[in-house]
């Protein structure tokens, strides 16, 4: 299924139904007087947070909503029927905009959570509320009235505990593939994450957390360069930042060093809220650095950024030191949420 997190719909809700202008006519009772009922709500759109949905592709081709009018009233005192609501389905992390004031209207966070998004009008009034000392047989009405319309813009955050960073191929997602059931391409050349993935980690049988991995960033990401660029606003809602930094991306650690303020920059310069969310350096594909090489070139890297930070060496594609940084990760969230 392709991954989109963006859409714009139309949402049309349901005009309200005619009030009646009738009259009471039975047999023996002359002056029955008016008994016109009102008419029935106009239907509403409203929008229902999923937890089984993931993307907004569903809107790629749906792009107009309506909900059913109202019912007429009608005479003996019945009011119409209302028109009923147009449930709308979306992922958990949608936020929803006006698009013609830029307003955010809502954000579904939580499971079942609803957002009315256009209201029906109002049902008109029939003639028997206009009856009076005066004028005994009102032949007036009012008509429904029309319902909500708005174009939104659908925007998807997704919701996970820990966030991947890092350049293309540093590997992410061999990382996230080795601590949970989530299956993205792997490949050796770049840009083979082209959405992101998201897998739950399973600690124990009571303890889990929510990873995901977006496309790698390139310099210049925060100006439109690559792919990263569109996803970075993912990372917005994690909780802790892993920078997955590559030990072998050239021929010394200084290659590792400028490949990691590169992504800082460009952190900075997207948003700068990310760089003051709690981030971890993982240095990763230990397994191509010689045994007795691995101590100093961690060492050197952690210098070089001037790093007083957590730090862990991994080998992913090996599991090397994966299962310590998964139980660090789980202790850091459940500490998070004690606070």
């Amino acid at each position: 299924m392709k991954f989109v997190d963006e859409a714009t719909i139309q949402v049309i809700a349901g005009i309200g139904g005619s009030g009646s202008a009738s009259f009471r006519r039975e047999k023996y009772i002359p002056y029955g007087g008016p008994d016109g009922g009102d008419g029935g709500r106009g239907g509403s759109i409203i929008l229902v947070a999923e937890s089984g949905l993931n993307t907004l592709v569903d809107f790629r081709h749906a792009k107009i909503f309506k909900a059913e009018n109202g019912h007429a009233g009608s005479g003996r005192q019945k009011y119409g029927k209302g028109g009923a609501d147009n449930i709308i389905r979306v992922p958990l992390g949608t936020l929803v905009y006006s698009v013609e004031t830029e307003e955010l209207m809502g954000d579904l966070v939580e499971g079942g959570q609803q957002l009315v998004v256009a209201r029906g009008g109002k049902g008109g009034l029939g003639n028997l509320h206009f009856k009076s000392s005066t004028n005994r047989s009102p032949r007036r009405f009012t008509p429904g009235e029309a319902g909500e319309q708005h174009e939104l813009r659908l925007e998807l955050k997704v919701l996970a505990d820990v966030g991947l960073l890092g350049f293309p191929n540093a590997g992410k997602s061999t990382l996230i593939s080795a601590v949970s059931a989530a299956h993205p391409k792997i490949a050796d050349y770049p840009f083979t994450t082209l959405y992101p993935n998201l897998g739950v980690v399973s600690v124990d049988h009571s303890r889990s957390f929510v990873i995901a991995d977006i496309p790698g960033l390139v310099e210049g990401a925060a100006d439109g360069a690559g792919l990263g660029i569109q996803f970075l606003k993912h990372l917005q809602r994690t909780r802790l930042l892993l920078h997955i930094i590559d030990v072998m991306p050239g021929e010394s650690e200084d290659d590792a060093i400028s490949s990691a303020r590169k992504i800082l920059k460009e952190l900075q310069r997207y948003d700068e809220a990310l760089l003051l969310k709690p981030r971890w350096l993982v240095l990763n594909k230990l397994d191509l650095v010689a045994q007795a090489e691995q101590g100093s070139l961690t060492d050197a890297v952690v210098a070089g950024l001037d790093w007083n930070g957590p730090v862990y060496s991994i080998s992913a594609i090996n599991r090397d030191g994966v299962d310590a940084l998964c139980h660090a990760i789980m202790s850091f969230l459940e500490d998070d949420e004690s606070e």
